[in-house]
């Protein structure tokens, strides 16, 4: 895992290698065991290393034999033993790593070798000839990739606070992206906070040169076409998923593994034990016994006979938020499980220099409660009108408790009128919204017209058609939020993840089933519990879907809240002010929990302030 820049200028390399180098220094925790620079041309491309794959040799930037083609290279590639003799009869390897086989692959083959790579990957691939760029991100966008044109040239890094130290133009704030980021609390596929610098599209290639522009290609796609002929089909499953957690086994160092004590993180790790690896086991605690899982991961923990780490989080950190805002996400960014992730990514740091994580069970196998509440709202749609006008009254008419959802039903009444109110037949579901149309027209009436739409999700048919939200929830909120997430937190500790969910034959194969193998009425993830229910002790799988939730609507109550009040009073803000200081009032009297609000607008209001 590392980090890469990349920057040409028709002007030359002269002016741009120092900002190139200076980028470099800003992705020094992606890659902390190496840097390397080369010049080619106009076109400078920089490299960071974590070396996990052939620890003495693969430096980067790679360059040919021939001196025509530089390669800068983020990730790893799971199967290039496999491919390495494909290509012996035309390249003669010089080191042991997956970094050489990409490029004799790209040289000899062109993009089309990407279509055999297993892993995960960004990379910036140079051709010095024909002064050609070629940006690739890997099939469900594990991996960052950022770029900005200018009239006189391109600049691309893993990281947005890296780039800007490359930009060849000035950067404003996008107002499309704004209201993205207010209802959803992060940006869509694409788009970055701020004007003209975007990301390359998980699934697709970037072809750029000068004077011809830029051109994005989608070289993958799921395709769920095939579900209704076929049925539930565990030994597949078995099969692939246990060969997507060996895979990830390829390294020179030790492998870990996150474990919350929920099921998808529990099963990777017993997936590895059943491999033969006895790993050593990291979960970070929350002195709220609501938020707390530790039990739970230490019970796993003991049954498989790891060796297990744990640390509690007892408050939030501001200055660990704003180094990781500024220094790592360069944007806003909402979910406020960065907190804990970042700090158990420190703990297993300490310790090893690879992890596993149970990320994407959710989107492929139904896990998320939104499913369930999706289904609850065709039920609910179906009541007499006045009854469905009444429901909403008497939930509202009851302080909404500040417990886990998984600890209330009350939580959860409130937080399904929630959905109910949001819910529009006219507007696909995109990802999880923080507010209702009505209440984002009147929280940011400048934004209600401004938003992009995300790419290659399908047209919305019904409110519980929730095949078409879990495709959805995998093109954007994965790789959004999550992914971004658990990137920037675990490459801020110099700590590669890796996730055997999002191994493309597990996701191919996740959205080949019918729907009914995934959920039975409220209950997901029935296909994983089929194919791997002995794995696991029986509570675990009857457990109740918690998330690595923070208990984010304590803070406001305290110094977060007078911060937030704070910088309301002395930002210049897109949004309602007032409406914003209402909700922070009815917060701080227990009448509503509006933590997951507050803290979206703290974020915002944190960047904007730094801007």
């Amino acid at each position: 895992m590392c980090g890469i820049a990349f920057c040409y200028s028709r002007n030359g390399s002269d002016t741009i290698r120092g900002k190139v180098g200076a980028a470099l220094d800003k992705l020094a925790h992606r890659g902390p065991d190496a840097a390397g620079i080369h010049v080619a041309g106009n076109a400078v491309s920089g490299h960071r290393r974590l070396s996990i794959i052939d620890l003495e040799h693969s430096r980067q930037p790679m360059v040919s034999p021939c001196g025509r083609y530089t390669l800068s290279f983020n990730g790893e590639i799971y199967n290039f033993r496999t491919l390495r003799p494909t290509l012996d009869q035309q390249w003669q390897f010089t080191t042991q790593g997956d970094t050489e086989v990409l490029l004799a692959g790209l040289v000899t083959e062109g993009l089309a070798f990407v279509d055999r790579l297993e892993g995960m990957w960004a990379f910036s691939f140079w051709d010095n000839t024909t002064e050609t760029l070629y940006l690739s991100r890997d099939r469900i966008g594990k991996k960052p990739l950022y770029y900005q044109i200018s009239e006189g040239g391109i600049a691309a890094a893993s990281e947005l606070p890296a780039l800007r130290l490359m930009a060849p133009a000035a950067w404003n704030e996008d107002a499309d992206s704004t209201a993205d980021y207010l209802r959803y609390g992060f940006y869509l596929p694409g788009h970055t906070a701020y004007c003209e610098v975007l990301e390359v599209l998980p699934g697709h290639h970037l072809t750029w040169s000068p004077g011809q522009g830029a051109v994005q290609t989608r070289y993958w796609r799921i395709d769920p076409q095939a579900a209704a002929e076929r049925n539930s089909d565990t030994g597949a499953l078995i099969s692939a998923l246990t060969s997507a957690v060996e895979k990830r086994l390829v390294a020179d160092v030790e492998v870990g593994a996150f474990l919350s004590g929920g099921v998808d993180s529990s099963l990777i790790v017993a997936l590895l034990r059943q491999s033969g690896v006895h790993p050593k086991t990291f979960t970070i605690g929350f002195e709220d016994q609501a938020y707390d899982e530790r039990r739970y991961a230490s019970q796993v923990a003991a049954h498989l006979q790891t060796e297990h780490y744990e640390q509690v989080l007892g408050g939030w950190d501001v200055q660990r938020l704003f180094t990781l805002l500024k220094e790592h996400v360069g944007q806003p960014f909402s979910d406020s499980s960065l907190l804990p992730t970042a700090l158990v990514s420190a703990l297993a740091a300490q310790h090893v220099k690879v992890v596993l994580s149970g990320d994407g069970a959710d989107e492929l196998f139904s896990g998320y409660q939104r499913y369930q509440a999706s289904t609850l709202l065709r039920w609910y749609s179906r009541l007499p009108g006045a009854l469905r006008h009444n429901i909403p009254k008497l939930v509202r008419s009851l302080p909404e408790p500040m417990a886990h959802h998984s600890r209330s039903l009350l939580k959860k009444a409130h937080l399904f009128v929630d959905l109910a109110e949001a819910h529009d037949d006219t507007t696909p579901y995109i990802a999880p919204a923080l507010y209702s149309p009505a209440q984002f027209a009147d929280f940011a009436p400048g934004l209600i017209q401004h938003g992009h739409q995300p790419p290659g999700i399908p047209a919305q048919t019904a409110p519980d058609d929730i095949g078409r939200m879990m495709l959805a929830d995998a093109l954007v909120y994965l790789p959004q939020d999550i992914l971004a997430k658990v990137d920037r937190a675990s490459m801020a500790c110099s700590l590669e993840a890796r996730t055997p969910f999002l191994d493309t034959r597990v996701i191919e194969l996740a959205f080949s089933q019918p729907g009914n193998s995934h959920r039975n009425s409220l209950h997901g993830k029935r296909l994983l519990h089929a194919a791997f229910a002995d794995l696991l002790p029986a509570n675990i799988w009857r457990r109740r879907k918690q998330g690595f939730s923070v208990p984010i609507h304590d803070w406001f109550r305290g110094a977060m809240g007078e911060d937030l009040e704070q910088l309301l009073a002395t930002l210049v803000l897109p949004f309602n002010v007032r409406v914003v200081s209402d909700l922070l009032k009815e917060h701080r009297a227990y009448r509503r929990d509006h933590g997951h609000r507050l803290w979206n607008l703290y974020n915002y209001c944190v960047w904007k302030s730094g801007a």
